[in-house]
This record gives C-alpha cells, sequence and structure tokens, in this order.
C-alpha cells in the first residue's frame, strides 16, 4: 500500500499498518443530465447504432402516415369511417398528428448523448412528448379505439393499449416532478415501448395477412373483410404486447446487472494474514 500524496514517506522504524483497501462506493444510477461517475466511460453519441436507424423509421413511418390525415379529405382515410360515429375521421386524423409528434419528440428522449449534455432540452422536449403527443394522442386513440370498424378483437386491444400509454406516460411524467428519476426513466422506457407500438402493428397485421392468404377460400369462406379482420385483431394484440415484454426484460435485465455491480463493489476483501 502506497502513501497518499504529498504525505511523508513512511519511516523504516514506524512501518505502515495493515488496513483493508477501501470498498468502492456503490454504483447507482444517474439522473436526466449528471454525468456518471469517475471510471465508469461512456459511449460517446455514434457509438449508438440504434438511435440513427430508430430516428430514419420514425421520421419514413410519420411521413407515410400522415399526409392522408393532414390534407382535411376524409375520402384518403385508410380506416373507414363507421356509419354510426361521424366524427371518426376528426379523432384519427387528431390523434395521427399528435402520435407523430410522441413518436418523433421520443427520438431524441430516449438517446442517451442528448440526455445527458442537453438536459435542459430534454426536459423541454419532455413536456411537447408528454403534453403534445401522448396525453392528446392517448385520449383520441381511446375514442377511435371504440369505434373501431374492424371489429371487438381490435376494438379490446386498441381501448387496453390507450389505457396503459396514457398510464405509464402520466407515471413517467409525476416521477420526474418528483424527481424520483430512476423510476421516471423506468416508466419512460414503457411509454416509449407503447409509442412505437403503432410501427410493429403496422408489420404484424401486414405478415398476418400474407400467411392467412391460403386460408382465405377453407377458414374462411372466401371472406376477404373476415381475414383482415382477423389478422387486424391478432396484429394489434402482437403490436403492443410483444414490444412491452421486450421492455421489461431490457429493464429487468439492467437492474439485474447493476445489482451484482453493486454487490460486487460493496463487498468487502479478506483481510491479508500477518
Amino acid at each position: 500500500m502506497t502513501a497518499l500524496a504529498g504525505s511523508p514517506d513512511p519511516s523504516p522504524a514506524q512501518p505502515m499498518s495493515r488496513r483493508p483497501a477501501a470498498a468502492e462506493p456503490p454504483v447507482r444510477s444517474e439522473p436526466p443530465g449528471q454525468s456518471a461517475p469517475p471510471g465508469r466511460a461512456r459511449p460517446r453519441w455514434w457509438r449508438r447504432p440504434w438511435v440513427a436507424p430508430l430516428a430514419v423509421l420514425a421520421v419514413a413511418f410519420v411521413a407515410f402516415s400522415l399526409p392522408p390525415y393532414v390534407s382535411l379529405d376524409p375520402s384518403r382515410s385508410r380506416v373507414p369511417a363507421p356509419a354510426f360515429f361521424p366524427p371518426h375521421y376528426v379523432m384519427l386524423s387528431l390523434h395521427v398528428v399528435f402520435g407523430s409528434v410522441a413518436m418523433l419528440t421520443c427520438c431524441l428522449q430516449i438517446w442517451p448523448w442528448f440526455r445527458e449534455r442537453h438536459p435542459r432540452a430534454h426536459r423541454l422536449v419532455g413536456r411537447v412528448y408528454v403534453l403534445g403527443g401522448c396525453l392528446p394522442a392517448g385520449l383520441m386513440g381511446l375514442v377511435v379505439g371504440l369505434a373501431t370498424p374492424f371489429g371487438h378483437v381490435i376494438r379490446a386491444s386498441n381501448v387496453l393499449l390507450a389505457l396503459l400509454w396514457l398510464g405509464c406516460t402520466i407515471a413517467g411524467w409525476r416521477a420526474a416532478r418528483r424527481r424520483r428519476f430512476v423510476e421516471h426513466r423506468r416508466w419512460m422506457v414503457r411509454s416509449f415501448a407503447l409509442t412505437m407500438s403503432i410501427i410493429t402493428n403496422r408489420v404484424h397485421t401486414a405478415v398476418l395477412i400474407v400467411l392467412l392468404q391460403p386460408e382465405l377460400a377453407t377458414t374462411y369462406h372466401g371472406d376477404q373483410a373476415l381475414l383482415t379482420q382477423t389478422a387486424a385483431g391478432l396484429g394489434g394484440w402482437l403490436g403492443w404486447v410483444l414490444p412491452l415484454l421486450a421492455a421489461e426484460w431490457w429493464l429487468e435485465r439492467g437492474d439485474a446487472r447493476r445489482r451484482a455491480r453493486r454487490r460486487a463493489a460493496t463487498r468487502t476483501p479478506a483481510t491479508p494474514a500477518a
């Protein structure tokens, strides 16, 4: 064991006592905007290979989905309006617009480099994500989900998705207001998974339509509308359940690693024999 910097060298006549090495401080999660403690290197922004593809995917999806609903032309809607709910197109358009805001802003919110280097911007964009994206989009989605023309299966999925999306986002917002940043991060990871589930919803539905097509003449008796309704129902559930399960797995995996590091850091080494 070497002497501390700036202290005199120990005299041979006064040997230093042997003391166990001090344990390292436990690893902790930093709130947004706070840098990592020494010894924990953070990857550079370009070493996050998933950030750019995610942003490109979100922009492409918004560019494809948004035009029919900002044209103010109900005939361009990709979802047929049910006869019992005339304001369907208006509600769906608002849902798509606010949902697009949520998708684009959440790409910035989950970017670690942006969150750590620009905490003030992170907070401002977070308000836009919650107040100008998730909350209005979730409320509109709840209404549109109840009025869906694709059957009861997708109706149940849409309503539950909207309620979970609103609940996770509000819980994350309240945790941030109370400066409980670990809880805030966990709830916002779930909110992010539900926000992006619209993309996986479309992918699953398209794949299911292709897979079920050989059964059109047998199982569905030649009824293409029934086949599409079945694929939409299954795709709706898979679209958000699988991403939410993946988010929970990712959170628990990270928590397990942190607990293992904390146990290793606080473990006191054995005192060497004299």
